[in-house]
């Protein structure tokens, strides 16, 4: 197997998975001089000796080719995600997520017995209804989401010119152990652990946010299903919770009510902002047997346990967009 994007959040956790479970698995992490792998540099020992991990770029067509051969399965994780920086820089943006697409599937085709494209739910945009099934009509609201949508659109043309394998899954808003705080969990719980006032964006944003290891599971059992290809699928916990809620949540659990500074910069412009986003989950229980294991309530003590051992990761004292 083939996980590009091993060296982010969730790519760290579906490589530990898949290694767990017996596979032989192909890592790519971006190159840097550092030979930095990223969050794949936190798993456990075991795990790295029995994973191949490699550097590259998928903006590089010809180094995705090699290393897509041999393989039989690739899961596609790599893209550039913070939305606050894809407004500074938009066209890096569509050449990771667009283009690199693009350059996969071109690498993949009559390759590989399967390719996990991985979306977005920022794709739907605000929604229009809730919860939110894969028929919901797609907004660019943002470069990021557009960026999403072209790759998306790359995967589904694939699928319907060449009869390429492919399943999309569509993650609503992942969170968990290893993230970083470029997302709004983490960076609630970083700065409940380290100072009195939290400094956050708009309260208001309603999302579905679903635990890592959920995630996970989600992109495994798609890779798994005959009836997943040339299928989007959402994974998501079908409950949503204002970004407020989840402060307090974090308050309840670090022992304390937390006091929440509106900073300006944090806050998107209100045509960028995508106000509600929850999940309609029911085409992944019918094709792929999955559902969600853990709460909210659960996940995040694991999120708070993890983070609260690992405070040196989070620069509280800064905006990590």
């Amino acid at each position: 197997m083939l996980v590009t994007g091993a060296a982010g959040f969730i790519g760290s956790h579906l490589v530990e998975e898949l290694v767990k479970r017996g596979a032989r698995v192909r890592a790519l992490a971006r190159y840097n001089s550092r030979n930095d792998w990223g969050m794949l540099e936190l798993l456990p020992k075991q795990i790295k000796q029995d994973l191949e991990v490699v550097t590259g770029d998928v903006c590089d067509y010809d180094r995705i080719c090699n290393l897509v051969k041999g393989r039989d399965y690739v899961f596609h994780l790599a893209a550039l995600i913070p939305i606050p920086y894809s407004y500074l820089a938009p066209t890096s943006f569509f050449e990771t997520n667009t283009l690199g697409t693009v350059n996969v599937l071109n690498a993949c085709r009559d390759v590989v017995e399967r390719l996990v494209h991985t979306s977005t739910s920022e794709t739907y945009g605000t929604a229009e209804y809730v919860p939110i099934d894969e028929k919901h009509p797609l907004k660019a609201q943002s470069p990021y989401a557009a960026s999403k949508i072209g790759a998306d659109k790359a995967v589904e043309s694939f699928y319907c010119s060449f009869g390429m394998p492919v399943v999309t899954v569509r993650p609503f808003n992942t969170y968990g152990p290893r993230q970083s705080a470029r997302a709004v969990i983490p960076t609630i719980i970083s700065q409940a652990l380290a100072k009195k006032e939290l400094a956050l964006g708009s309260l208001k944003p309603v999302r579905d946010f679903s635990y890592v290891l959920d995630t996970v599971n989600g992109f495994i059992m798609a890779a798994e299903s005959e009836k997943a290809v040339g299928e989007v699928i959402n994974i998501g916990s079908g409950r949503g919770c204002t970004i407020g809620e989840v402060v307090e949540s974090v308050g309840r659990l670090c022992g304390g009510n937390l006091k929440v500074v509106r900073e300006r910069r944090r806050v998107r412009k209100n045509t960028s902002e995508v106000m509600e986003l929850v999940c309609d989950n029911s085409k992944a229980a019918e094709l792929l047997g999955w559902k969600p294991r853990f709460s909210l309530n659960r996940g995040l003590k694991n999120t708070i346990n993890y983070i609260s051992r690992n405070k040196g990761l989070f620069k509280t004292d800064i905006y990590n967009i």
